[in-house]
């Protein structure tokens, strides 16, 4: 199988050339336009996951040998969140060469941090299957770069840092409540709300829960001002 010219392009980028072109076009195929003859990437976003936490927890041990897991627990969840692959996604232009459904095209998903974040860690994944643990190793340090040494302590997530607001003024934890969810079952957008004690709400929207809760929680915090 032969690539494009644009996805040899996105391999000068990427830094790594495939001897296994299959597992980059599956990497890069969303499950809006997977089909029993075309696989989608879901599977190799499971197994780019896992690959990518491997090596930032590697790195972040090396970068900080002496610092207890508790200050090494929110370094790693910056380098790994979904944000985080996003952006390096980006830093490659992934979006282009991201091979969506008619329905995904129509609503950006080629800018979607949810789909660039899943595509960046698939993406992992087929290099770690065509070319071993040390091939993907040196993809994720070239791409994360200076991202390990310059993570902030304190990159924890909002959720985590509403939370630690309520505590410290010995409130009951924030709560959070799905209260609308629309889109096709392939690209769903979930709106969630957060309430704390005093009555206080922010809302948020993004294609998967988990991202609308930070999002709200990061709402949250800014009418808080912390």
């Amino acid at each position: 199988m032969k690539l494009s010219q644009d996805l040899i392009a996105f391999c000068d980028r990427l830094g790594y050339r495939f001897e296994r072109p299959d597992l980059l076009i599956r990497a890069l195929t969303h499950s809006s336009l997977s089909a029993p003859t075309r696989p989608d990437n879901q599977r190799l976003e499971f197994l780019g996951d896992r690959v990518l936490g491997l090596v930032m927890a590697e790195a972040v041990l090396e970068q900080d040998t002496d610092a207890a897991e508790g200050r090494l627990a929110p370094r790693f969840n910056a380098l790994v969140r979904k944000e985080t692959c996003a952006e390096v996604a980006r830093s490659i232009e992934l979006g282009a060469v991201l091979k969506l459904g008619k329905s995904e095209m129509k609503t950006g998903g080629r800018r979607k941090d949810a789909l660039l974040g899943d595509a960046m860690e698939a993406v992992i994944a087929a290099v770690y299957r065509d070319g071993g643990y040390e091939a993907a190793r040196a993809v994720i340090r070239r791409l994360w770069g200076d991202r390990v040494a310059t993570v902030q302590e304190d990159s924890r997530d909002a959720k985590t840092t509403l939370q630690e607001w309520a505590q410290a003024r010995r409130m009951a934890p924030p709560a959070y409540t799905e209260v609308a969810r629309s889109g096709p079952d392939h690209a769903p957008v979930f709106t969630v709300e957060v309430r704390i004690a005093t009555g206080a709400h922010a809302r948020a929207e993004a294609n998967s829960k988990r991202q609308a809760e930070q999002a709200a929680a990061q709402a949250m915090l800014a009418r808080l001002g912390a």
